[in-house]
């Protein structure tokens, strides 16, 4: 069995945290480790996690990449597993992990995310973020489309091996958002990205704050200026946290 170490980054995530930790708790076979690293909550986050015995690391500042990067320098596991604290993983994660990275290709791996509040789910939003898993690298990267590139994000739970991921770097803690793309164009170097024919219910709080249409054109609109060069920093803006 391969030893799997889920790693959450946290900031003020008390209100979904705790539904997130129990569907890891839940999972058969268990992950070989979780490790929540905290960017300096002031709500209930860290407390959490300590009464569900999960080990939480005190970030030096916030931010994904970072918090990410120290997770994954404490991580003892073969394989990686990046969890958002707001999104649901499948009771077999474990087990589609292993079968996934048995095949040496296979650089990295995420999941079909559909986007709801626990009793809906927004199919519109949900669509175009798997369309652009495609569209986008094969629009703006062709020539790593060709080699295997799909583009995933945070809330797809990004999968890869541990040596892979060092092998290339690691996430640029540079970057305020879109690491997890930024971390795809450098693991196809290394085999290719895949997308799990399984699902993840992650949380759709900021298509709450923006409403469904303007969701749709920010995530429609980064992605394109994102795919022509725009760098992240001037996109951040776009891109507000919403708790």
């Amino acid at each position: 069995m391969a030893r799997l170490s889920i790693i959450i980054p946290a900031l003020n995530e008390a209100a979904t945290l705790g539904r997130t930790l129990r569907r890891v708790q839940a999972l058969q076979p268990p992950a070989w480790e979780v490790l929540l690293v905290d960017g300096g909550s002031h709500d209930q986050t860290v407390q959490i996690a300590c009464e569900a015995g999960i080990p939480v690391l005190r970030s030096e500042a916030a931010g994904r990449a970072l918090q990410m990067n120290l997770g994954a320098r404490q991580a003892t596991g073969d394989l990686l597993c990046f969890l958002h604290a707001d999104t649901l993983i499948p009771h077999d994660l474990v087990s589609v992990a292993e079968r996934t990275f048995a095949d040496g290709a296979i650089a990295g791996a995420g999941f079909i995310s559909l986007m709801g509040d626990g009793t809906a789910t927004r199919w519109g939003i949900s669509a175009l973020n798997l369309l652009k898993t495609y569209l986008a690298p094969l629009l703006f990267r062709p020539h790593l489309f060709v080699r295997g590139l799909r583009l995933l994000f945070g809330d797809q739970v990004m999968l890869c091996r541990r040596s892979d991921f060092w092998g290339c770097g690691g996430f640029d803690a540079a970057l305020p958002i879109l690491e997890d793309g930024d971390l795809c164009l450098r693991l196809v170097r290394r085999g290719r990205i895949v997308l799990i024919n399984r699902v993840v219910e992650s949380s759709d709080r900021r298509v709450q704050r923006w409403g469904p249409g303007r969701a749709a054109l920010i995530y429609l609109a980064i992605g394109v200026l994102w795919g022509l060069g725009v760098p992240p920093s001037r996109l951040k803006r776009f891109y507000a946290d919403v708790r």
